[in-house]
């Protein structure tokens, strides 16, 4: 907190002032690493060996809705080239909606990925990729589909 008050503000005594007004702060007190629960294990990320083998999904939401009713974007990004597909998409979209959008726009410009890692959920990405893999006439699902906000 001082690091950031600095930047704009100063006076006499106020590292002392800042760490007093912490240490008394309920909310402050919540938020301190160790009353957090630990994160999971870091997993490994394999190193794709060809051009959209692999990609991640992310979504940038909140924004004002733009003349077709767009409120989110969708971006796309390929993990070897780090090359990346923003899509406007709409909030209130299913699994199935992002599914047929991805074959529409990335596979038919750069084919089937062999892994896919999203933060939308696990439930978002097991449908989706549920979705996705029978679309495309897959017996079983892609090999890896994660969700990395779990």
């Amino acid at each position: 907190m001082y690091r950031d008050l600095r930047e704009v503000y100063w006076w006499n005594g106020m590292k002392k002032g800042i760490a007093e007004f912490v240490a008394k702060c309920p909310n402050c007190q919540q938020v301190k690493v160790e009353h957090q629960r630990p994160g999971g294990l870091a997993q490994r990320i394999e190193l794709p060996e060809w051009k959209w083998e692999m990609i991640n999904m992310d979504f940038v939401t909140g924004l004002p809705r733009s003349r077709r009713q767009h409120d989110s974007i969708w971006v796309i990004v390929d993990r070897m080239t780090k090359s990346t597909h923003f899509l406007p998409v709409k909030t209130i979209l299913s699994a199935e909606d992002y599914a047929k959008l991805y074959i529409q726009e990335i596979v038919r410009l750069h084919g089937v990925p062999v892994s896919i890692i999203s933060d939308r959920g696990a439930q978002f990405t097991t449908q989706f990729c549920k979705i996705f893999s029978e679309r495309l006439g897959f017996e079983g699902e892609l090999k890896h589909c994660l969700s990395s906000s779990d």
